[in-house]
């Protein structure tokens, strides 16, 4: 399992075991995990801008296929149910497309082990977006968003701490406490050795 690592540094599993396979035409999709608050949608979309490939938020095909918003899911039709929904966008995503993506899935959609089984299956590199959890939940406060499984701190806490073995899993870790989604998308970048398209800005005043 990847060390503990201070904020803003990086451990790269991939390239410790496969250094020349990473990251060149063989590579599909670049998969953005973690927990809440993350930053993966708008890592994700930055580091899509950078690379001039496609984004896709799989909440956001969940969104589309279903018809619902996925707290409505939740709440009436369970979280089994939408476990169900995620895999089955999961499959679509991965099947239909005929480009290199970056994709951001949701928190619970990595520790499912059928969709790390999928994933593993793809040449994809996958990133786990980490924070402590206080900072993951002030993000979450912050950005106002309706998060179905966020009940009270302790709650967000056992729960970050149940899934964080899964994410670990990843073939990079990367501290984004201290980082700006700019810098997570560069460190993301650097460390999988992708090929710019455009220059990477240096603006460091976003927030992730």
């Amino acid at each position: 399992m990847p060390p503990v690592f201070p904020p803003a540094s990086v451990y790269n599993l991939a390239i410790a075991t496969s250094h020349n396979k990473t990251c060149r035409g063989d590579l599909f999709a670049v998969v953005l995990v973690g927990f809440m608050g993350a930053g993966k949608t708008s890592a994700g979309q930055e580091l899509a801008r950078l690379l001039h490939w496609p984004f896709v938020d799989l909440d956001d095909v969940i969104r589309t296929q279903s018809g619902r918003e996925i707290a409505e899911i939740f709440q009436r039709s369970g979280e089994s149910e939408f476990r169900r929904l995620e895999s089955q966008a999961l499959k679509a995503v991965l099947s239909s497309s005929n480009a290199q993506t970056v994709l951001a899935i949701g928190g619970g959609a990595f520790v499912q082990p059928e969709n790390q089984e999928l994933l593993r299956s793809i040449p994809a590199r996958i990133v786990f977006l980490d924070a402590s959890p206080e900072i993951l939940m002030a993000r979450c406060r912050q950005h106002g968003v309706q998060r179905p499984l966020f009940q009270d701190e302790n709650q967000f806490r056992q729960l970050y701490e149940s899934r964080r073995s899964s994410y670990m899993k990843a073939d990079l870790c990367l501290d984004t406490s201290q980082l700006s989604i700019s810098q997570v998308a560069a460190e993301v970048v650097k460390a999988l050795e992708l090929i710019l398209q455009i220059p990477v800005s240096k603006d460091s005043s976003d927030e992730v």
